[in-house]
């Protein structure tokens, strides 16, 4: 809604607390009894206008009003900001609607919006996105992964017998570029390792990975504090990066893989359904063909692909990845037995007889 236009004189004390006594914008809000979008959109006019103190100060009230207000040519629409452009750039590190507004305004000094009616412009686009609250995704900020509830298929080649597979995706929040590899199991080696090739495949780790909490990952269900399997909380550590497991009954902390699931349904697993494949290694290089399609693809609603805003957005914020590559180790918990013996694996190892009877953490030679 667009609101009344300030008086020049109030107009002038904004800019002299700004300019001459170098006063903060709230505390310019809170002497000049206007609102902050206020203070940000005078002096944001003013900038766009070249204007100084001793400029501002020699020029009349009609003068300095047609200066900061000039009026658009008759017949000539207004222009008015991309909402879809403003929301790419707001995943951005340290990009805000008031910073974008000011750029607006010096690219349009004739007919601009002003902040407020800005705001409404690309929040009103916003609700029509989606009728729940979405979230905003910083640049190199999260990585979203899961399994696909619909599994590829190998066949055995001297059974001819036709084996399940599982299909791991990972998601990066900002652009929406896509991971996607098939795997025999679930089981935590071939979880940790599908993330390691993730990795590899974005050339960067993020701040911040978000499972679900699946066990390969999380050895303790909890709404506040998930328990994070060891050797999944190695691989974070070794990566720079921390494991944020999703809570239990809220998708919404996972919706970007959840979608990212569906995306890889109908765009790699629906292509793949009438072929087949001897190997998981032969299923996994038709499974990268069709994933850089997939991320090659323009989408409609940023006119750009997934691999376009990666390399605009995240590539350059993501941490580098260590020199050495993660190497997988299993834990296992084990109580030494009488005889100060621990058994894992059908194999027996001796430790201090002192530790007989405790229950203790031990790695295996890797």
């Amino acid at each position: 809604m667009a609101t009344e236009r300030l008086s020049m004189r109030k107009t002038r004390e904004i800019l002299r607390l700004k300019w001459v006594l170098k006063r903060s914008h709230r505390e310019i809000k809170r002497a000049a009894g206007v609102g902050l979008a206020t203070v940000s959109d005078t002096i944001a006019r003013a900038t766009a206008a070249h204007l100084d103190w001793p400029a501002v100060d020699a020029l009349s009230d009609d003068e300095l009003e047609h200066r900061l207000y000039p009026k658009a040519a008759a017949g000539v629409e207004r222009p008015l900001p991309d909402p879809a452009t403003l929301d790419v750039e707001l995943r951005k590190v340290g990009v805000t609607l008031r910073l974008l507004h000011l750029e607006y305004v010096e690219r349009h000094p004739v007919g601009a919006y002003g902040y407020t009616q800005f705001c409404d412009h690309y929040r009103a686009w916003k609700q029509t996105q989606r009728v729940a609250m979405r979230q905003v995704h910083r640049a190199g900020d999260k990585l979203f992964v899961d399994y696909s509830g619909k599994k590829p298929s190998i066949v055995d080649p001297e059974t001819s017998t036709r084996i399940e597979v599982e299909l791991f995706v990972a998601v990066l929040g900002a652009s929406n570029y896509s991971y996607v590899e098939a795997t025999r199991t679930q089981t935590v080696a071939d979880w940790v390792m599908s993330h390691v090739r993730a990795l590899e495949y974005f050339g960067g780790a993020p701040a911040a990975i978000v499972p679900d909490q699946l066990k390969s990952g999380v050895t303790r269900s909890c709404r506040y504090e998930p328990g994070v399997q060891r050797t999944y909380d190695e691989f974070g550590r070794h990566y720079g990066t921390v494991i944020f497991p999703a809570r239990p009954g809220h998708p919404k902390d996972k919706a970007k893989v959840e979608v990212g699931v569906q995306i890889a349904q109908r765009w790699i697993l629906a292509r793949l359904r009438n072929q087949t494949f001897f190997s998981l290694e032969e299923l996994n290089e038709r499974i990268a063909e069709l994933l850089e399609d997939l991320n090659t693809r323009v989408m409609v609603r940023y006119k750009a692909s997934r691999r376009d805003l990666f390399e605009r957005l995240e590539r350059s914020v993501l941490k580098p990845l260590p020199a050495d590559r993660f190497v997988y180790g299993a834990w296992k918990k084990a109580t030494v037995n009488i005889d100060y013996h621990v058994a894992y694996d059908d194999h027996f190892y001796s430790v201090p007889y002192r530790l007989q009877g405790q229950r203790c953490g031990s790695a295996p030679p890797r």
